[in-house]
């Protein structure tokens, strides 16, 4: 079984990067969710999340990063996936959202 984790790796000025790992369902998303607000409030202007290591990420995931992506955009902000495994890519690619978030 692969554990979640959802840590913020390093901060580059106002961009925050982030690593996500293991199995993304509802519980995992709310934490995500809460992470991803407190870096909103703290100033970020651009997040960018490192998905290598995600093997289960479900629709709840993607709304939380949706919501987020939606909220940088309205700042002048970005957010960005980079290194999606392959389930991510799978996923993001049936919502048609990787030209939006893939990095």
């Amino acid at each position: 079984m692969h554990e979640f984790t959802f840590t913020e790796t390093k901060r580059i000025g106002s961009t925050h990067y982030f690593t996500l790992t293991g199995r993304v369902h509802s519980k995992e998303a709310a934490y995500m969710e809460y992470t991803l607000e407190n870096a909103m409030k703290s100033g970020c202007t651009n997040i960018i999340i490192n998905m290598c290591l995600v093997y289960v990420f479900t629709s709840v995931a993607i709304r939380v990063i949706l919501t987020a992506y939606q909220k940088m955009k309205g700042k002048g902000g970005t957010l960005q996936i980079e290194n999606p495994s392959e389930n991510v890519r799978n996923v993001i690619g049936m919502t048609a959202l990787d030209e939006m978030l893939l990095k």
